[in-house]
């Protein structure tokens, strides 16, 4: 046997906080040493932060990133280190990981495949680095090795795939493996996204298996830059056997999973396999001899782990509930902000908005503690005494019911049950006369009366307009961030009101669907996280059509009615967005998916989809950030993009209302 003892960790960086970046790595190297590890991951681009954006294109900060990069040396006497950082080498950027071993570099591994697709703009900032190609860089007087390289570590052969690297058909690892490396190191900054962690357990699993070796992965933790979430998750598997994960979703700054491995029996694995070959002619100048010396180690036996919801029936509503408190919970320690404001409307939108709050409390309190919680909001030293997850809420979100004539007491009732039952500091307010302060002021203006029979729309969206200034009031008061209320379903069909519903900082629920929202309502009223987090008077809201309340109750005014039946106008979003086909096509499909439908209604509603999609980009273009939830988002500026101004597809729907009236 040779046993070595390995470590992935997961740390929550921030771009450019060089020192609070610092000390993560720091800290998860010092907690590497204490349990023994003698080879330890850190994630991609660790020292910047991933989501530097065109801060890459900052001298000053590719010579902060080495300036940190030497400070951190001292700290790894001992170790084998993987740190990542932006390298500036003859004109170019790449996206380097960095070997450390007993204080010393030992080189660059430069990522050789980059991530352009959805909401990532690599190629924007880095270089890909050529297959084989190897160069030196000089740093302070002296020459390291850069470039496409493994590392002969005492013996131990250790190679990378930098997160993109292993995604791809002809991922670096194939050609590591038959160079007879042992250890492949994946430092990673995969962004959380439903399902995704699926794949890379595939990934890790079917590297570790194909090539023989044992496949460390490390990834960042927490929401990093606003919009991305990163949900950790490192893995370590051997031989195409799962030996360790480490937690998802964590509050913690630093995660460390641990293995000890045998690199004889990986060695062993290769060599009865037919189908392997080593390449007997590969050259050695790309392998980086390293001295190291391994302590010796006992066997033991692996506890892959896993938390429990990983494997329930409700996987999706659990990873929706952790990723989206996470991100809030970061979102607002790291600007500084008191806490949360929410219009509570009484209806599913604003309700999922301050139970998130809700969940954000709880979650990080069961897992950091009270004490160890308010140290890391430090800021808000006036709550530190708080022991509670009630009086936890109430300190860190206010709500507001806004209600004119035309609000019903049923959704008033529903707010209000809602609220006491999380502890969020509630108020009522009546816009009614704020409202009809501006009709008189138009009206006058206009030298006539406003109706609903001439002025529908108008009427409507006063109202929602009406209650913006006293809520962000509150947050103005509170130092707090304001939550915009709208989802996905109506950022696709512009169904919302600017500076009305949309009114806000952040919007935690803008890339979720209504459909699924609903759902989750659902499952958190019976459920909960883990069982135990249920919210029983979401029954109130439950039990409510959607509905905007903005005509006068004798319209019968339902969102459905307004737009189309919500799983429906999910599924041709779906279709037409996420697929990209064209209205027939679109038609075509819903046909098939719903034959109990009108075929002319049908033509109808996908009609209506095209037309409101293309007329409201220019709301999308406004709304406040959002998290990236799945790869079906709308955001303009991370993932979807369309013009402004199109031709709104007027030729793609004339043929199929040519189709329709044939009685397709």
């Amino acid at each position: 046997m040779k046993l070595l003892k390995v470590a992935a960790a997961v740390l929550n960086q921030t771009p450019l906080a060089w020192d609070a970046n610092k000390a993560n790595i720091l800290a998860a190297i010092a907690q590497a040493r204490a349990e023994g590890v003698s080879l330890l991951c850190l994630p991609e681009l660790c020292i910047t932060g991933y989501g530097c954006e065109d801060g890459f294109h900052m001298p000053g900060v590719h010579q902060l990133a080495l300036d940190v990069l030497h400070e951190i040396l001292p700290h790894t006497q001992g170790l084998i280190v993987s740190v990542g950082l932006p390298l500036f080498f003859r004109n170019a950027l790449f996206n380097t990981a960095c070997l450390i071993a007993d204080a010393h570099i030992q080189g660059f591994v430069a990522k050789r495949f980059l991530a352009g697709d959805g909401i990532h703009y690599e190629p924007r900032w880095f270089k890909a680095w050529p297959a084989g190609q190897r160069a030196e860089v000089t740093l302070g007087g002296r020459a390291y090795p850069l470039g496409d390289l493994h590392f002969d570590c005492g013996g131990v052969k250790v190679g990378f795939e930098i997160c993109e690297d292993a995604w791809v058909a002809t991922r670096p690892g194939s050609q590591l493996s038959v160079k007879g490396v042992d250890v492949i190191l994946n430092p990673s900054a995969s962004h959380f996204a439903f399902g995704k962690f699926d794949v890379r357990q595939r990934f890790v699993l079917e590297g570790s298996r194909a090539f023989g070796v044992t496949y460390v992965y490390s990834n960042l933790l927490g929401n990093e830059a606003g919009r991305a979430i990163y949900d950790g998750g490192a893995m370590i598997a051997t031989a195409g056997r799962l030996v360790a994960t480490g937690p998802r979703f964590s509050f913690q700054q630093v995660a460390l999973t641990t293995a000890v491995v045998d690199v004889a029996a990986t060695r062993m694995a290769q060599a009865r396999s037919g189908s392997f070959r080593p390449d007997l002619d590969a050259p050695t100048s790309d392998c980086v001899a390293v001295p190291f010396d391994y302590p010796r180690l006992d066997p033991q036996v692996p506890t892959p782990g896993g938390a429990s919801w990983e494997h329930g029936p409700h996987v999706k509503e659990e990873e929706f509930a952790r990723a989206v408190s996470l991100a809030l919970f970061d979102y607002m320690r790291k600007s500084r902000s008191r806490g949360f404001v929410v219009s509570l409307s009484g209806g599913a939108d604003s309700a999922a908005c301050a139970c998130l709050v809700h969940l954000m409390a709880r979650l990080a309190s069961d897992e950091l503690g009270w004490a160890d919680l308010w140290a890391r909001l430090a800021y808000l030293k006036d709550l530190a005494d708080i022991d509670d997850a009630r009086q936890a809420t109430r300190a860190l979100l206010v709500t507001a019911y806004q209600g004119t004539r035309n609000s019903s007491q049923a959704t008033r009732q529903s707010a209000a049950a809602i609220a006491e039952a999380i502890g969020a500091q509630h108020h009522e307010l009546d816009v009614d006369d704020v409202v009809g302060d501006y009709l008189a002021l138009v009206e006058g203006a206009l030298g006539r009366r406003l109706s609903w029979e001439t002025d529908d729309l108008a009427l409507q969206n006063i109202q929602a307009r009406a209650r913006a200034p006293g809520i962000w009031m509150f947050a103005n008061l509170r130092g707090a961030l304001l939550l915009a209320t709208s989802n996905r379903s109506e950022a696709a069909v512009g169904y919302a009101t600017m500076d009305g519903d949309t009114a806000g900082g952040l919007s935690p629920i803008g890339g979720i669907d209504k459909a699924f929202l609903r759902r989750w309502l659902r499952w958190l009223e019976a459920h909960g996280p883990d069982g135990r987090m249920a919210i029983a008077a979401l029954a109130h809201v439950n039990a409510l059509q959607p509905i905007a309340e903005l005509r006068p109750p004798s319209a019968s005014q339902t969102d459905e009615d307004d737009l189309m039946p919500y799983d429906l106008l999910d599924a041709i979003e779906r279709a037409a967005i996420r697929d990209k086909r064209v209205p027939l096509e679109v038609y075509h499909l819903m046909r098939a998916h719903h034959p109990d439908l009108d075929p002319r209604q049908l033509g109808v509603w996908v009609e209506r989809f095209f037309r409101l999609w293309s007329r409201n980009q220019w709301k999308r273009e406004r709304y406040a950030p959002s998290f990236h939830l799945d790869d079906e988002n709308l955001d303009p500026k991370t993932w979807c993009r369309f013009p402004i101004l199109s031709g709104g597809f007027e030729r793609e729907l004339a043929e199929l209302r040519a189709f329709v009236a044939r009685g397709g």
